[in-house]
């Protein structure tokens, strides 16, 4: 007789939910991911749209506080590739490439060099910002600080990109009013050879550049700014404002001369400040477009064909995401963006120069994922899941 052949029982094995994560106080969030926006055909054409692009540092370099950075280049270039494969521009070596937060001015030069470089060999648009960053920290004289100015705007115009005048601390510092910001900037729009962009970012962003202009009284600020655009409009192609206020904004832009575009600044406002009134608009440089690129240029795309419900049905979801990223206080907003560079897969690794990762504390960053993942930023569900548990792990959190 044959023994009847008995299969061995088996327990079911659970399959681990691999795009689930544990955050810190306990509660599970499992990502759905996003990938679901397409690559626009080419650039928007209703309006001009900047992305300030954040620098990928090195993890096998001596990125602690204090010391010169250490780029990885090749990962930074790469970024900016996909910047530009979604239509945008690419700000860079703006106060999102960490400019006065770990970034020093030789590797600053070093960037937009090689930037402006790859921006011709992918016809990509591109403006870099011009500082005064290379003096060292403390007072300086507005000769000085015009001088510096100066050495960076050759550098610029020498790599190929157009100027941003970067708001400067040292000017900041040393301006006594009004008529020397006059001053000095009439001398550097004199040495212009084509319009530049002017800046114009708010305390919040960076408190040494309080009163900035030359008065604590923003309404009084502005009267300088419009003084000075149409005294050199011809060489002003627009400034770029950064104050989270969007009434100001708006006011400020109806003052403007006729052809001085406004690139909004506003990471808090920006859908209804490009969407625009039926006076005018705002154009675009934001460090929020470098976490959400895709769902911008789909926002574009809308916008350019006259879909307003879509456009604002696009945005919508990113204001929150935006709201809490540049959340007080605001100049630690470089750090989600990294991470979230990191978790969306355009780098392998969570660290940035000058140690700034530690910007922005675990429960901050676990809300940063939820919000990114609900506005479809996370092309990779499994990818940010593992590289978040990995990162919550270290930060106690048992995954």
């Amino acid at each position: 007789m044959t023994a009847e052949v008995v299969p061995p029982v088996t327990a079911e094995v659970a399959q681990p939910v691999t795009a689930e994560v544990v955050l810190p106080g306990g509660r599970r969030h499992r990502l759905t991911g996003g990938g679901g926006f397409a690559r626009p055909a080419a650039p928007a054409t209703s309006r001009i749209a900047y992305a300030a692009a954040h620098v990928v540092a090195d993890p096998t370099a001596e990125n602690v506080p204090g010391a010169p950075a250490a780029v990885d280049w090749d990962t930074t270039l790469a970024f900016r590739r996909h910047l530009w494969s979604y239509g945008l521009g690419v700000a860079e070596a703006m106060d999102t490439a960490q400019r006065g937060m770990g970034l020093d001015y030789p590797a600053t030069r070093e960037l937009i060099r090689r930037s402006a470089a790859e921006a011709r060999a992918v016809g990509g648009r591109i403006v870099a910002g011009v500082g005064t960053d290379q003096l060292p920290t403390g007072p300086a004289t507005l000769a000085a600080v015009t001088a510096a100015y100066l050495e960076q705007l050759a550098d610029v115009r020498a790599a190929g990109a157009r100027p941003v005048l970067m708001c400067s601390r040292h000017l900041a510092a040393a301006a006594r009013g009004p008529e020397d910001y006059l001053r000095v900037y009439d001398e550097l729009l004199s040495a212009a050879d084509e319009p530049v962009v002017l800046h114009w970012l708010g305390p919040m962003f960076d408190p040494a550049l309080t009163g900035y202009w030359g008065a604590a009284d923003l309404d009084l600020a502005a009267d300088t700014v419009v003084e000075l655009i149409k005294a050199r409009q011809s060489s002003v192609d627009g400034i770029k404002v950064s104050l989270l206020d969007a009434d100001r904004e708006v006011a400020l832009r109806r003052r403007l001369p006729a052809g001085v575009r406004l690139y909004t600044g506003d990471d808090f406002h920006y859908p209804e400040l490009i969407r625009g009134d039926e006076v005018g608009h705002s154009d675009a440089l934001l460090g929020v477009f470098a976490a959400i690129a895709p769902a911008a240029a789909a926002a574009f795309a809308a916008l350019d064909r006259g879909d307003l419900a879509a456009y604002d049905e696009i945005f919508a979801p990113t204001v929150p995401l935006a709201r809490h990223l540049f959340a007080a206080p605001t100049w630690h907003y470089k750090t989600g963006i990294v991470f979230l560079a990191w978790l969306a897969g355009h780098q392998d690794h969570f660290t940035m120069v000058g140690g700034a990762q530690s910007g922005r504390s675990p429960a901050h960053l676990a809300t940063l994922l939820t919000l990114a993942d609900a506005a479809g930023l996370l092309p990779d569900a499994d990818l940010a899941a593992a590289r978040a548990r990995a990162f919550f792990t270290v930060a106690g959190v048992t995954q």
